[in-house]
């Protein structure tokens, strides 16, 4: 282990949060106005007061105003039947209560969903749909940035929004209604694959098709009611062991690894980008994280860094890709042998770098080679070209590499490694070259080179069983072999003449030496 000490940080906090209970006085909560919300709202909205009456929440005397009240200074603040209160409940406001989990989930990956997409919205939902394709679209999953209109009321163009990124308008970031639901607060639905695949599915995040066609989501499915998914404590190994879920994974306790409301901790890879990286994991004093590439030094503890903001922070810890992989794989020991998960990630590794080296890498050197000598307009998506490229590596890389990690053969190869190949020969290669048009040798060709995975497009003539053809016979060569055939044929029958000549020879022999000896015999006689 070569920084043990930034291991047991780290390991030290998530502890805190798997021991992590509310310390907050119960004086603190049990709001005696939350009386008469219960009973307008039995009338008006029953469905929601029915969700908080059988929710934990409701049990410990948690009720409405305990959650909406507001400052009347805050901007959001509404005066709604004599109380001021606020619409949305932040995690800012989550954290009155659950200070830890708060603390875990600030920058994290869902916490800055909106901001890592926010300068990539326009040029799809913007241009090549329109705008309100990012509320219902986009957001939904990402989180808007919830504007507040001058009555107070919130911008119907970006509210409701339950986005795990949002951002929320006493400026705290995420949603944690997105995966708990916002009055049942239930753990035992945040722990099921559901809360995740309503925005891990489809072609950039095929994450639900590749669980539930991986042997993990195969046996959830048969053993679902052995889960126990709403226990008050859950790790893995202890409290259930039939099948892990997204959590278990991710987030989950298991064995010594506490659970974490920092859902991207243990990756050790960037899956969703054009070229994979192995990523540092940096922890700001003020708990804000970023991720940098692992071919970067990594920023010293105490140093300054710009963070993902722009904002300027102070390193409090770094973990490096291989420490977020042995944390990843210590889930992985609950269930399986060391090496068993070791070469399971071996596996993952090299479909990773497989993907990188003959498609990744390539295809983005000569997308950048065809900005640079302005073959391509920097515009996004108003050439084919883009659309391909695209499609390659957001939707079909991104679909092989998730098979890889979460041990879908399907998707890591048919439903995408096949598909991405398919793609870089048959469509991306032959539009790139028609792009570039004289200048493709010089400037496709050479980046091709950088690499012998495609030197079998040299051997044309190669044997093609697999699509039932072979190379056909020359005809000299058949009229040769037909000749020597003969040849071969008329010499049999030449051995056969001989032999049957040599075979009346000695028999003509014989007949004659009979006869001499007859006639030697007879003149004996005489």
């Amino acid at each position: 282990m070569k920084h043990p000490m930034l291991f047991l940080v780290l390991l030290a906090a998530a502890t805190l949060a798997q021991a992590a209970k509310v310390t907050l006085d119960p004086s603190e909560w049990g709001h005696p106005e939350g009386e008469n919300c219960v009973s307008c709202h039995a009338k008006a909205s029953p469905g929601l007061t029915e969700q908080w009456r059988h929710s934990a929440h409701q049990q410990a005397g948690v009720n409405c105003m305990d959650c909406h009240q507001a400052d009347p200074a805050d901007v959001d603040a509404i005066t709604h039947e004599g109380q001021v209160i606020a619409t949305i409940v932040s995690p800012k406001d989550c954290g009155r209560c659950h200070q830890t989990e708060l603390e875990e989930q600030t920058g994290s990956v869902h916490a800055e969903a909106h901001l890592i997409i926010s300068e990539r919205v326009p040029a799809l939902a913007h241009n090549l749909t329109g705008p309100a394709m990012q509320a219902a679209g986009c957001d939904q999953c990402h989180g808007s940035r919830v504007e507040v209109r001058g009555d107070g009321s919130l911008d119907p163009a970006t509210w409701p929004n339950s986005g795990i990124g949002r951002i929320n308008p006493d400026g705290s970031k995420g949603s944690c209604s997105s995966c708990h639901g916002r009055h049942a607060f239930s753990k035992a639905q945040a722990r099921e694959p559901d809360a995740c695949v309503r925005c891990h599915s489809g072609p950039d995040s095929p994450d639900k098709e590749v669980f539930e066609a991986s042997k993990h989501g195969m046996i959830y499915k048969a053993q679902r009611e052995a889960m126990n998914l709403g226990a008050d404590t859950w790790i893995a190994g202890q409290h259930y062991t039939a099948a892990p879920t997204c959590v278990t994974c991710h987030m989950g306790a298991a064995g010594k690894i506490p659970s974490t409301h920092d859902v991207g901790m243990r990756n050790a890879w960037s899956l969703n980008t054009p070229v994979s990286v192995q990523q540092y994991l940096v922890v700001f004093e003020d708990g804000d994280k970023l991720e940098l590439p692992a071919d970067q030094d990594p920023p010293k503890r105490g140093s300054e860094l710009t963070k993902a903001d722009g904002s300027i922070g102070i390193v409090k810890v770094v973990a490096g890709p291989d420490r977020r992989r042995q944390i990843m794989s210590m889930v992985c020991l609950e269930c399986h042998a060391k090496n068993f998960t070791t070469s399971f990630m071996d596996q993952f590794d090299a479909v990773v770098e497989l993907y990188n080296g003959k498609f990744g890498e390539p295809a983005s050197a000569i997308m950048q080679v065809l900005y640079q000598n302005g073959l391509l307009t920097p515009l996004p998506f108003d050439e084919p070209l883009e659309f391909t490229y695209w499609e390659l590596w957001h939707d079909e890389g991104a679909r092989a590499r998730h098979g890889a990690a979460m041990a879908s053969p399907n998707h890591a190869w048919w439903e995408g490694m096949y598909l991405v190949g398919r793609n870089f020969y048959s469509r991306f290669l032959p539009r790139a070259r028609a792009v570039a048009g004289d200048a493709a040798s010089e400037l496709i060709d050479p980046v091709l080179a950088q690499t012998n995975q495609h030197e079998w497009l040299a051997s044309p003539d190669a044997a093609n069983p697999i699509l039932g053809w072979s190379p056909p016979v020359e005809s000299d060569g058949a009229s040769d072999a037909g000749s020597g055939a003969n040849e071969a044929a008329a010499g049999a029958e030449e051995a056969e003449t001989s032999n049957a000549d040599a075979a009346d020879a000695a028999d003509s022999a014989q007949e004659e030496s009979k006869a001499d000896a007859a006639n030697s015999d007879g003149g004996a006689d005489d």
